[in-house]
């Protein structure tokens, strides 16, 4: 039995990185960037109204009301291309460019212009307001994403600014998901006697999807060696990432170890001090990557968010492959498994002070995922240990 930094460090160490391609910007959400992405020109490209008003120049209108010549318009995409002089306004707009000899813009509301081509400007304004200076947002040159960022829905408006129709990115590990079992059967039939219905693949389906891998869920194996080595090898032909559920423990019909060492595959690990999820199997067959989880749908899905989650990430190039943490007051005592490190599920709230604060879900053990269902949070007990209610604990976000 093994801690889980050191199961960690084994994975980072044997997961390579799958080679990149090229997506259209548009297709590129959830993707994983393979290159740094630089600004091909200084934003704004020019200095830039924020309001609607005059550009002015503002040691001329310390002693309001001034009236000055209007003398053009400056609109966004049709901009005013003479210098303004002294006594002279330009009218502008939201997102023009500032003409050349003004300093400041003073907003529509607080002037008033005739119809003579006259703007009387009622309050004095000061030199650069409301004008966004020419790189203030970026400069040129400058990275504007790195290499390995996931790529977010919020980003793409600045890859299309700097011309980004198409950005290289991480390729998809193609992910190979089995239900071993002879007591589960297909989710969408009913069970029989002694049967229950196969909720792990599917939801191991969801989320390798989300984290940006290709997936084929393959036919359920009952507990036959020769079967489950016959699935193991026709998936290593075509898959990076095998996930099998269930068969990882020591009872008679846990054949997973045992099929995986007959077909020669080298096994890291198959025992950890985690709580859920203590028989876990990280091992290798060829360059596929396998991962056998327990069959108990919520140690399933945490081993999934621990180990998994971070070989799909770490293919694709990501720089960030674990979840995210933070901390959290909690709301009632947390005890972990004496020898085992304990991740106990948890939903989030923020209290009327502004703290996070982690209520711990009524679950009743790695079997009941009902009750994980309305988790958005792990809090991390180490092993041996009581976080008491009030404390803080570290967490993981899901």
């Amino acid at each position: 039995m093994i801690d889980i930094s050191v199961a960690t460090k084994i994975l980072d160490r044997e997961t390579r990185v799958l080679p990149s391609e090229k997506v259209a910007l548009s297709q590129a959400v959830g993707r994983i960037l393979r290159d740094d992405i630089v600004a091909d020109t200084d934003l704004p490209p020019f200095d830039r109204s924020q309001m609607d008003g005059y550009a002015v120049i503002a040691s001329e209108t310390v002693k309001p009301p001034v009236s000055l010549r209007v003398v053009g318009e400056s609109a966004a995409g049709n901009g005013w291309n003479k210098t303004m002089k002294s006594g002279q306004a330009v009218r502008i707009m939201t997102g023009a460019r500032v003409p050349a000899g003004a300093d400041s813009v003073q907003r529509v509301e607080l002037a008033n212009e005739n119809t003579d081509g006259v703007v009387e400007i009622l309050e004095a304004t000061e030199i650069g307001r409301f004008i966004v200076r020419k790189g203030d947002e970026i400069k040129k040159g400058k990275i504007v994403f790195q290499s390995g960022e996931t790529i977010t829905e919020n980003m793409i408006a600045a890859l299309a600014a700097f011309g980004y129709a198409r950005v290289r990115v991480g390729k998809q590990p193609r992910v190979a998901i089995l239900g071993t079992g002879s007591e589960i059967v297909e989710f969408t039939k009913n069970p029989g006697r002694d049967q229950i219905r196969n909720s792990n693949t599917v939801m191991l389906d969801v989320l390798s999807r989300k984290l940006g891998a290709t997936t084929e869920i393959l036919p359920i194996v009952k507990d036959d060696i020769a079967a489950l080595k016959s699935a193991v090898k026709q998936a290593a032909k075509h898959s990076d990432i095998l996930v099998i559920t269930g068969g990882v423990s020591v009872g008679k019909y846990d054949h997973t170890k045992t099929a995986l060492s007959e077909l020669g595959a080298k096994i890291y690990f198959d025992k950890l001090r985690l709580k859920p999820g203590k028989p876990v199997v990280f091992a290798r067959l060829g360059k596929m990557l396998i991962f056998g989880l327990p069959g108990n749908p919520v140690s399933a899905a945490v081993t999934f968010h621990l180990f998994v989650r971070k070989a799909i990430l770490a293919m694709q190039g990501a720089t960030s492959t674990g979840l995210r943490l933070g901390f959290a007051v909690l709301a009632a005592d947390a005890k972990a498994a004496a020898e085992r490190d304990t991740y106990l599920p948890s939903r989030l709230e923020t209290d009327k002070s502004g703290h996070l604060v982690a209520h711990l879900l009524k679950w009743q053990g790695s079997s009941d995922f009902v009750g994980f269902a309305g988790a958005d949070s792990l809090v991390f007990v180490p092993k041996g240990k009581i976080i008491e209610k009030g404390e803080v604990a570290q967490i993981a976000f899901l």
